[in-house]
């Protein structure tokens, strides 16, 4: 089953945020909860964990893009 890795509400009006670094590849084997991402929003930098243990399946945004809150930015294969 695929699961999605979304972009988190990082706080009360924060309606966009930069992906800063990915700290996983496409295929990287992950556990749940392990950080995945960095991102970047005005006023704070946050880490995105998995929701889900498995593979890395598909990375939808590339380093320094900026996101809406909520999009999709990943997907996890699930073990």
């Amino acid at each position: 089953m695929t699961v999605s890795v979304f972009l988190p509400h990082s706080g009360m009006g924060i309606s966009e945020a930069t992906i800063v670094k990915w700290l996983k590849n496409v295929g990287d084997s992950v556990a749940k909860d392990e950080v995945i991402a960095e991102i970047e929003t005005a006023k704070s930098v946050v880490e995105v964990e998995a929701p889900a243990s498995g593979k890395i399946a598909s990375i939808l945004f590339p380093e320094d893009e900026t996101v809406e809150v909520g999009t999709e930015i990943a997907t996890i294969e699930e073990a």
